[in-house]
């Protein structure tokens, strides 16, 4: 019996498919590009980096190596606490590579951010809902009130954040 070459189907057991094809394929890119590092690295951060750096930085992205380069940690850091995770680098690499059981990750890099939060002037009227002006509007012309309410209500916890 011959099987076609260009079919999208694999070769299956009573008409089972394996896992694999029954993924989707935006899920199977993540996969195949070690999603799963960036993951678990985001679960163990406070474990991998200690109490004191978990707060001033978080991991921000994963870069898996290729022909032109090596796989990248890429790190944010609030300005001012660079020196304290640059002396922890080995560290934070031997926990890591440890964490997975092999090399998982060869350079580190940092980039900085501020933490200042900015606040808006008091005499800025579109600071009572964070809403404009187009979306007031249609939240205006819902008919249900619960619903209508709910919405300002949202509006209102999103400028308080």
């Amino acid at each position: 019996m011959q099987f076609k070459k260009y079919t999208k189907q694999r070769n299956s057991i009573q008409g089972l498919r394996s896992f694999k094809d029954t993924l989707p394929k935006n899920i199977k890119k993540v996969i195949n590009k070690k999603g799963h590092v960036y993951s678990e690295t985001i679960n163990n951060w406070k474990y991998i980096v200690g109490e004191n750096l978990f707060k001033v930085c978080y991991p921000k992205s994963f870069k898996n190596s290729n022909k032109l380069g090596v796989s990248t940690l890429l790190i944010n850091v609030k300005r001012g606490h660079e020196v304290e995770l640059e002396y922890s680098r080995k560290d934070i690499l031997e926990k890591l590579n440890n964490l997975f059981g092999y090399s998982v990750v060869e350079k580190i890099k940092l980039t900085n951010f501020d933490d200042e939060k900015i606040e808006p002037s008091k005499n800025d009227e579109s600071s009572h809902n964070v809403t404009n002006h187009d979306y007031q509007k249609k939240i205006k012309s819902v008919k249900n009130e619960k619903i209508k309410k709910s919405l300002m209500k949202l509006s209102k916890v999103f400028k308080k954040k």
